[in-house]
């Protein structure tokens, strides 16, 4: 499985990273089931969140454990979920990561990431609060989920300006499908202008809902309007018209859809990996299948559509 660099991360993330919110570690059989199957297929990399909870973090901790494979894990953890509040402090920052740790029966969090941003905290508190973990060894790498670009690179500039650490990786919803609105508050969707500040800065994006939570499978249809956020979220006439262009080279590849979605995602021009959430291991090899997809930059922007026709 190919990987992309983080800065502080020597062996590198896997372009699949596995989700979590699915393992408990009341269910073992189930949960090491999922991770021996994602290990098996090639992929190195967990995400997982302070607002996730105690059972998947423990989960994850107790595979590791079992299996004696946490250096070769790279666990990526979130922390400073404001709830109901903002808790961009240099206390929520550190007891969130302390918390997450104990959960997981480790001593470090790889990368660790802002959950949510608070725009009116200044970059410069916030990154002396991630620094002093770094330097506290609690992580090894940090970055900003949900945040703008905007934002990114004052705090980036603001680290090197003094002698800091700055974001190693963003992690914004990427996909194919465009969201109408935010699907959960405080979430961050990346844009053409986005998409075109990382090609040219080379900062990886690990995309959470790479596949727009299950848009481009049979689950969704205009007549199927079941899923009150799918439809608030992804039901455009847009939306659609990518998931027909979807189909039509899922025919031309021999795939799915759905696989063509996360190819579409993997084939960026920029560093980029995918966070998935397959609740199987059949799940899970339907996205490692997809790997192989190689999409032409024409294709791409077919599918986005950015062009009315491509060579097909």
């Amino acid at each position: 499985m190919k990987r992309i660099e983080i800065a502080g991360i020597p062996q590198g993330i896997t372009q699949l990273i596995q989700g979590s919110m699915m393992l408990k570690a009341e269910d073992m059989d189930y949960s090491g089931g999922l991770l021996d199957a994602y290990a098996a297929a090639g992929g190195n990399a967990i995400d997982t969140g302070h607002i996730y909870g105690v059972s998947s973090a423990q989960a994850i901790g107790k595979w590791m454990e079992a299996r004696g494979n946490r250096a070769n894990i790279v666990v990526i953890g979130k922390g400073a979920h404001p709830y109901e509040q903002s808790r961009m402090t240099k206390t929520c920052i550190q007891n969130d990561l302390i918390e997450s740790l104990e959960r997981l029966a480790t001593d470090y969090m790889d990368v660790y990431l802002l959950h949510r941003d608070d725009p009116n905290v200044h970059v410069g508190y916030i990154l002396e609060g991630l620094n002093d973990q770094l330097a506290a060894g609690r992580c090894r790498a940090i970055g900003a989920s949900n945040w703008s670009v905007a934002r990114i690179r004052e705090a980036n500039a603001y680290a090197e300006k003094h002698g800091l650490t700055g974001f190693g990786c963003s992690s914004p919803n990427l996909g194919l499908a465009r969201p109408i609105e935010p699907r959960w508050a405080g979430c961050v969707s990346t844009t053409a202008e986005d998409e075109a500040w990382h090609e040219q800065s080379r900062l990886p994006i690990l995309s959470w809902s790479s596949q727009s939570g299950g848009f481009f499978t049979d689950r969704c249809a205009p007549d199927k309007r079941g899923d009150a956020d799918m439809v608030r979220v992804y039901y455009s006439d847009e939306n659609w018209e990518r998931k027909r262009r979807a189909g039509v080279l899922a025919e031309k590849y021999g795939v799915s859809a759905n696989q063509i979605a996360l190819a579409y995602v993997l084939n960026q021009p920029f560093p980029v990996a995918a966070i998935i959430g397959p609740q199987s291991p059949a799940e899970l090899k339907d996205s490692v299948d997809a790997l192989p997809i190689a999409l032409s930059a024409e294709e791409r922007a077919w599918l986005k559509l950015a062009t009315e026709t491509a060579s097909l």
